[in-house]
């Protein structure tokens, strides 16, 4: 009985509407592989091109992928019986190569519960992680009009641990190795073939990394089982293995990405620790390439030194160095191939506006047929040999569309000029130079959120570029410890310390004066015997300021240089324990550290009572002091001791009632960096509420205690019935708003990105309007709540143009 797979195949395709090339296109087959199966003459069909062709068909029908698949299997066996292998794998018959050994099952990864929190928790995190790569896909335009064909081949053997123990096959005879060859389509497949469940995929800059790493957490995703980890990205060019261990710096991305996995446990670990710790995650490990180069030994240590099935993107030069003593345990390898020229002929024209009749009658002409003529016809000549060089990896063609598909009026074929462009270096360096003044030379971008009432901002190409160059440069200035991510809450490290410091004295000092006065005014206009001296009030206020200024200053110069995590985003909110106690577990922990911080700033207010009552008193400073001008040393000691008891007192109960009070934030869905900047406003703003009435209650309250206390002389009298209370909310008000400023991550935001860089003419006054605008126009991307420079190589070519600092 003859095989009936060629006019079944070929009445699926007429009933879809497709041509051969249409079909072969989306089945990631040759046009040849699709005729030879539609007339039948192939003899020995090989199982994975028929699942591939029934696989495109059952999308576009909107079919069940098995169900199509057995019917074109079913109609294949008139021609003698074919068995169907367990798990059958796609493999295009062009790049087909058989493995020199059988092929192991693949091994589903097991010990987890297919119910249960985590389980629950574990889904969460897969809707959140698909749904934002998802946005991200649409983002790059990837299906516009369709994905540049990304292919591989296997790694060269010399960068690989050996098959068998890839394969985690018993001592014995070899397994052999794997063929890996495949395409963009096949990546989860190939994936699920690896006994390990540890890939790494290697290429050259640019050559599509980041794509197949989007690609396999879609496809991955897609085809999840309940008990399967998610695969989760993390941008490892931030990771420095000498400091922190893989686990703890996935679980602190975590947190970072997804706040609502800070809450904790019946264990009283976070939810993001559990995950990790029970086997629910499967990094994704982008961008090995960009960790810091003598990090990178250490790095593949700590790789090997845990069992985690992962995903590694890296370029093929840095990890064959980082492998040159040791290779990556369990580990098979993909490396990433060239664009060829038929690519480019199949994908630019159809980026393009057609202008008039092509050379062929079922073609339009467009601005890239004088360039693929050449690169087809003269290969060989000094202009193809040079833009061929360059049209080999996504992301210069993806630079070329910028630059000529989508701009109207410029016409590609310049790239042929050898006299501007002698080199296939030069046309790179034109293609990335013009990137950035070619998107900011269009309208901006339709906002994605329709519910944002702002008015639409724009920046001019030379500003635009001004700033973001400054921002590539700030990531990639040595001894930075963050060389990829754009996080709003590190972009004050772009400031020197000294400058930062400055900024915080200034600050502290203005809110401080600004509080003195208030109160000093209000009492001296409700006391008969004080009349109004507003040049004392200003000078005492300044005073006093500057040295609380100082003294905060220094504090948080200590806290920068110890505490490298101290002025992170908040993942906690402020929650009344209303209707029942807290959830054990909850950031209460964190009392004796709030209670401390707040001992720390209210102690060095009051110290600073020292140099501010030598000032004061000094003879023609003010006229009327209250105190003696000649009180002695042990006086203004004991004062200002009694004073840093009073503050102290009051700042440690409350950030310690803060802290109680803390409980982790309600997130439903991933942090996006407008999000969470969001999230921290409103947080630093309800604390401010609490801390703020609470400083003012414990400084009144604690002055009224001393008032009939043998230490009443020192204080003095006061003038008025409600003057405790009065200077309480001076102590409230400035307290308050020093520790937002110099303490919080939000405050920090607004003193140095929103006010001190935009003076510099470093970033625009509206900062966040503008990173969301380059990532709207394809310059950034978005990489859970932080930003990223779209390529590696953009951010370098950024950050080496001068520019020089303006005002915009």
């Amino acid at each position: 009985m003859s095989s009936q797979i060629g006019p079944l195949l070929r009445g699926l395709r007429l009933e879809v509407g497709l041509t051969q090339e249409q079909l072969a296109q989306q089945a990631g087959l040759g046009v040849r592989t699709v005729q030879r199966l539609e007339t039948g003459k192939p003899t020995d069909v090989r199982m994975g091109t028929v699942r591939q062709v029934a696989h495109a068909l059952a999308d576009t029908l909107g079919r069940d992928r098995d169900e199509v698949w057995q019917e074109l299997l079913t109609a294949h066996r008139g021609q003698g019986e074919v068995s169907v292998p367990a798990s059958p794998r796609p493999a295009p018959e062009e790049i087909h190569r058989p493995s020199t050994g059988p092929v192991p099952e693949p091994v589903r990864p097991g010990g987890r519960p297919t119910g249960g929190m985590l389980a629950e928790v574990a889904d969460t995190l897969a809707h959140d992680v698909r749904s934002r790569w998802i946005r991200e896909e649409e983002q790059r335009r990837i299906h516009d009009p369709f994905p540049l064909p990304v292919r591989w081949r296997s790694a060269p053997e010399g960068l690989l641990d050996h098959w068998d123990n890839i394969s985690g096959v018993a001592p014995g005879p070899s397994s052999g190795p794997l063929s890996l060859d495949g395409d963009l389509a096949q990546i989860t497949d190939i994936y699920r073939r690896i006994g390990s469940r540890r890939l790494v995929v290697l290429g050259r800059a640019g050559s599509g990394k980041t794509m197949l790493m989007l690609r396999f957490v879609l496809d991955y995703l897609g085809t999840r089982s309940s008990d399967d980890p998610v695969p989760v990205v993390f941008s490892i060019g931030s990771w420095d293995p000498a400091v922190t261990g893989l686990r703890d710096w996935l679980i602190d991305r975590l947190l970072r990405d997804h706040p609502n996995l800070a809450a904790r446990t019946a264990g009283r670990s976070t939810l993001a620790a559990a995950l990790v710790d029970a086997g629910w995650i499967l990094p994704v490990l982008d961008g090995f390439d960009e960790i810091a180069v003598g990090l990178h030994r250490a790095a593949l240590a700590e790789l090997n030194a845990i069992s985690l099935p992962l995903l590694l993107t890296s370029r093929t030069e840095q990890f064959a160095d980082a492998t040159a003593i040791g290779v990556l345990r369990k580990a098979a390898g993909i490396e990433l191939t060239d664009l060829t020229t038929t690519d480019l002929a199949h994908y630019l024209p159809r980026t393009a506006r057609p202008t008039g009749q092509g050379e062929l009658p079922d073609r339009a002409a467009t601005v890239w047929d004088p360039v693929l003529d050449e690169l087809c016809d003269q290969p060989n000549s000094p202009a193809g040999i040079n833009l061929t060089a360059v049209l080999r990896t996504p992301l210069m063609v993806l630079l070329a569309r910028t630059l000529y598909s989508d701009t109207p009026g410029q016409d590609p074929a310049d790239l042929l000029d050898t006299a501007r462009f002698p080199t296939s270096e030069a046309i790179e360096e034109h293609l990335l130079a013009d990137f950035v003044p070619t998107v900011y030379a269009r309208h901006p971008p339709a906002r994605p959120d329709a519910a944002t009432l702002r008015p639409r901002r724009t920046w001019d190409a030379q500003r635009a570029q001004r700033y973001l160059g400054h921002l590539a440069g700030h990531l990639d200035r040595p001894g930075q410890r963050d060389r990829q991510d754009l996080a709003w809450w590190q972009l004050s490290s772009a400031l020197s310390l000294p400058s930062r410091i400055l900024a915080i004295v200034l600050a502290c000092t203005a809110v401080m004066t600004g509080s003195t006065i208030l109160a000093t005014s209000a009492l001296e206009l409700t006391s008969i015997n004080r009349p109004l001296n507003l040049s004392a009030s200003l000078l005492g206020g300044l005073v006093l300021g500057l040295s609380t200024g100082l003294a905060l200053g220094l504090l948080y110069g200590i806290a920068v240089v110890f505490g490298k995590e101290a002025f992170n985003p908040s993942r906690v909110r402020l929650k009344l324990p209303i209707g029942g106690r807290q959830k054990a577990g909850t950031p209460s922990r964190r009392l004796p550290t709030a209670f401390g911080a707040g001992l720390l700033v209210g102690l060095a207010a009051g110290l600073s009572y020292i140099p501010a009552h030598y000032v004061l008193l000094f003879p023609g400073v003010v006229d009327g002091a209250q105190l003696e001008i000649q009180a002695p040393v042990e006086t203004v000691l004991i004062r200002s001791l009694l004073y840093a008891s009073i503050y102290g007192t009051a700042g440690s109960l409350a950030l310690g009632l803060m802290a109680t009070l803390e409980t982790p934030l309600d997130v439903g869905s991933a942090a996006t960096p407008a999000g969470l900047l969001a999230i921290n406003r409103n947080t630093v703003i309800r604390q401010a509420l609490l801390v703020a009435p609470v400083i003012t209650i414990a400084v009144a309250g604690t002055y009224q205690v001393l008032e009939g206390s043998s230490v009443q002389g020192l204080l003095g009298p006061p003038e008025v019935p409600w003057e405790w209370l009065a200077r309480g909310g001076e102590c409230g008000l400035a307290g308050t708003l020093s520790y937002v400023l110099a303490f919080t991550a939000w405050g920090q935001w607004v003193l140095f990105t929103r006010i001190a860089l935009p003076l510099t003419g470093r970033l625009p006054w509206a900062t966040m309007a503008f990173l969301d605008d380059a990532y709207h126009r394809g310059v950034l991307r978005q990489v859970g709540a932080v930003y990223q420079f779209r390529h590696a190589r953009l951010q370098s070519h950024l950050s080496s143009v001068p520019h020089t600092s303006g005002h915009g």
